[in-house]
């Protein structure tokens, strides 16, 4: 009998974790591909997404690559961008798992975030970030800081 319900108890809590990773995945999705259409002024790639293999899926244990799509073409982004698509995608994606997971956190610092970038991007990039600040300024009653 304890059995029966620690196994049913296993089976839903992987159900919850796994709807979890979804939204979650979802979530992080919708606010990586607003800021790259925010902030990227290339024609080559209309967005970037995080894409989870289904390997892993009866596990609970993914992969995850990061991958570009131009109209229903999707590919991996290794060896097909420049040094500043990259460095725009890992700036974009740090931003967007702050954004998902650090909802109370205040501060946010970048290193260096315009390295290889050109004048448009690093333009578009500090909209981007000044509009980030600005939600979450108004979203919670505390200040927001950029490092």
């Amino acid at each position: 009998m304890a059995n029966a319900d620690l196994d049913k108890y296993h089976r839903a809590l992987d159900r919850a974790l796994m709807k979890y990773h979804q939204l979650k995945m979802e979530e992080i999705n919708k606010t990586i591909r607003e800021l790259w259409q925010a902030t990227y002024h290339g024609s080559d790639i209309d967005t970037i997404e995080i894409a989870a293999s289904d390997e892993g899926k009866a596990s609970g244990s993914y992969n995850y690559k990061v991958v570009m799509r131009k109209g229903d073409a999707v590919m991996g982004m290794r060896g097909r961008c420049s040094a500043g698509q990259k460095v725009l995608a890992s700036l974009i994606i740090r931003l967007a798992l702050a954004d998902s997971f650090s909802v109370n956190c205040g501060i946010l610092a970048l290193d260096e975030p315009t390295t290889n970038l050109d004048s448009a991007n690093i333009e578009g990039f500090a909209r981007a970030l000044s509009d980030l600040v600005t939600q979450r300024t108004a979203r919670s009653a505390d200040h927001f800081q950029l490092l």
